[in-house]
């Protein structure tokens, strides 16, 4: 395992029904196979030794003595491999027959799980569910038979695997909430459900829901190809999942191997957050037999890639669907702070950039909702010393097509009588020559609410306050802030459906407000009349902002870790190094800017990362950032 990854298969080898022999050669071929692909744990279908589908023959002394051969020969071919094994067969007990997973790794047998819910006359007529939990001697090893077992690697206890076979699954109290309670983090299902109109969908909607609600890994193997096709056909319709994710999957009708990582460490930190709603007092990890496996495997490598907009859904379909919902639970939130309050009028500051077009866009919105006249909506441009022709003319035209009330308020007269009033130099392009800029507009804001009795729409970002790219009670403040909870790559998107959506002129202004280089305007404009200051250049591009927010506060992955990821999404684009010098500085802000946060407006949540210091995040405003730059710069 590296960086939390843990890598499964999902193995459905080509079967003949009774013939273990060439069953066995075949699953034995596949194990070699999947360890050679850097399997740490392969799944086998469901009695994929002598087949799910043998029938009465499973009554067959000569079948059941030939099962036991194979266990022999699949456990002795596995010495020296590390990886856990599960394959699938009838074991015999007594006077009872079970449909059991067993567990093999590095020439031993583990242990042996038994089917616990029948649920078809099929099944029912030769296996039986009467299960003691016991120690068993199966091909020349004591081991662990029952319903109670976990195998956990020797090397991290966040790795722990979990059985239900078929069926299990679907009941309303499936096997593996069980499993969980016990600490399982990776959830294996030998299958073999016959394929009809529907079934696959089905199944991928049971799983999917699983995987979620249990916050684990989960690896379906399905009985394919050489399965009876006397009444049914077998599709092999392997899947695997990590919390609600669907990460690999299988085409039907293909026997074969079906890769695919599980990111342990993601599902860990997601259980710590939740434990007490997880297990509250039915933690049962003291009843589980836990045995303890090797299946450790240093890879120099990871197949998985990842997006690099995590925040922004990568099927477009998708994309605008969620771009949809998010702008109408921003104009939602808006118009229940208006209702509440009763007030019939907004003010918001528009600089022709990202953030203050979506709060402009968002209370056009709301306003349409509430059946309130458009002109309720105060929209003020502000142009100072940085301010550009392109970004000045964007605005007034933005005002005008949405059918805001334009007021256009130069601050450079004011800025100048403060700065002379403090005695600060205009040429001192200083913290100060820009801070005063975003304080004095902040102040005309305020005040003309107050004049007319409507609040401030704050326009800041989720990226702007993960970074505490915002002035302390200029920008910073308002009375209400629609897009705190939004990254920043997500709001191009926003602003792109609305401007399709809407269509006309406003969309040809909204199309060119996302060309506009992102900057604060607060330094003058190049000799060319052009944005000089750029915000990128200084706190480090969004993409990379966005992808380390997600990943370092939403999921609480530690910096190598990220770093790594970082140059998988990013391969080509930024050098380990870059991402190291942004991802330090990302920190180094992170930590010194939290009094920023802590002290935030009211504004609508519509993500999963949120810094409302009620509730969204807690932190101290003088934690230390020391930790987290020393593990970057240990990577």
């Amino acid at each position: 395992m590296r960086y939390g990854f843990v890598k499964v298969c999902a193995a459905t080898p080509k079967i003949k029904v009774a013939d273990a022999d060439y069953n066995t050669t075949n699953i034995i071929s596949a194990i070699n196979k999947g360890v050679d692909g850097g399997a740490q744990i392969i799944v086998f279908p469901e009695l994929c030794v002598c087949g799910y589908s043998c029938g009465d023959l499973f009554f067959q002394t000569t079948l059941l003595n030939a099962v036991e051969q194979s266990l022999l020969s699949i456990k002795k071919s596995t010495n020296g491999i590390k990886s856990l094994i599960f394959v699938g067969a009838p074991i015999r007990r007594t006077d009872r027959l079970y449909n059991c997973a067993i567990a093999i790794s590095n020439g031993a047998i583990l242990g042996v799980v038994p089917k616990s819910h029948i649920c078809n006359d099929y099944e029912s007529r030769y296996f039986s569910t009467e299960i003691i939990n016991e120690t068993i001697e199966l091909c020349g090893d004591r081991v662990a038979f029952g319903n109670n077992i976990l195998f956990n690697d020797v090397n991290d206890d966040n790795i722990s695997v979990g059985v239900e076979i078929g069926d299990d699954l679907i009941l309303p109290q499936s096997t593996s909430i069980r499993l969980l309670q016990g600490g399982a983090t990776i959830i294996v299902n030998p299958s073999a459900n016959c394929s009809t109109i529907g079934s696959n969908e089905f199944i991928k909607t049971i799983i999917k829901a699983q995987s979620a609600k249990l916050f684990c890994g989960y690896v379906h193997c399905e009985a394919g190809d050489g399965e009876s096709s006397t009444d049914f056909v077998y599709s092999g319709n392997n899947l695997i999942y990590e919390n609600g994710k669907l990460i690999a999957e299988a085409q039907p009708f293909s026997n074969g191997l079906l890769y695919g990582e599980i990111d342990v460490d993601l599902l860990t930190h997601k259980r710590i957050k939740r434990s007490k709603f997880l297990f509250g007092s039915n933690d049962i990890s003291n009843q589980f037999c836990k045995v303890r496996c090797d299946i450790f495997k240093d890879k120099s490598d990871i197949e998985r890639q990842f997006n690099q907009f995590p925040f922004v859904p990568q099927n477009n379909e998708k994309l605008i669907s969620r771009a949809k919902y998010i702008l109408n639970a921003q104009a939602a939130g808006l118009a229940g702070r208006l209702s509440h309050i009763n007030c019939k009028k907004v003010i918001i500051g528009v600089s022709g950039g990202l953030d203050s077009s979506l709060a402009l866009l968002v209370a056009r919105r709301a306003f349409i909702n509430l059946n309130l006249p458009l002109d309720g909506i105060i929209a003020i441009t502000m142009p100072g010393f940085g301010t550009t022709l392109r970004t000045k003319s964007n605005s007034l035209e933005l005002i005008r097509n949405i059918g805001a009330i334009e007021r256009v308020i130069p601050i450079t007269d004011s800025v100048l009588q403060h700065f002379k009033d403090i005695g600060h130099s205009p040429d001192n392009f200083d913290t100060t020559y820009e801070n005063a800029q975003a304080r004095m507009r902040t102040l005309i804001l305020m005040d003309v609410a107050n004049q007319c009795g409507g609040i401030v729409v704050g326009t800041g970002d989720l990226s702007e306050l993960a970074l505490g790219w915002a002035t302390y009670n200029g920008d910073h403040m308002s009375m209400y802030g629609v897009n705190a909870s939004i990254p920043k790559t997500l709001i191009r998107h926003l602003i792109k459906v609305e401007a399709d959506e809407i269509g006309g002129k406003l969309k040809d202004i909204l199309y060119d407000v996302l060309s506009t280089e992102i900057s604060p305007e607060l330094l003058p404009p190049d000799a060319r009349g052009k944005i000089a200051q750029k915000t990128e250049e200084l706190v480090g591009p969004y993409e990379l902002c966005d992808f380390f927010i997600y990943n370092a506060i939403g999921c609480c992955f530690a910096p190598e870790k990220i770093i790594y990821m970082a140059s998988v999404a990013f391969k080509g684009k930024y050098d380990v190094e870059t991402i190291k010098k942004w991802l330090k500085n990302f920190y180094r802000r992170f930590f010194s800017q939290q009094f920023k946060r802590s002290c935030l407006p009211d504004g609508v949540t519509v993500g999963s990362i949120c810094f409302s210091p009620r509730g969204g995040w807690q932190m101290p405003s003088d934690a230390q950032v020391m930790l987290w730059l020393k593990w970057a710069d240990n990577n």
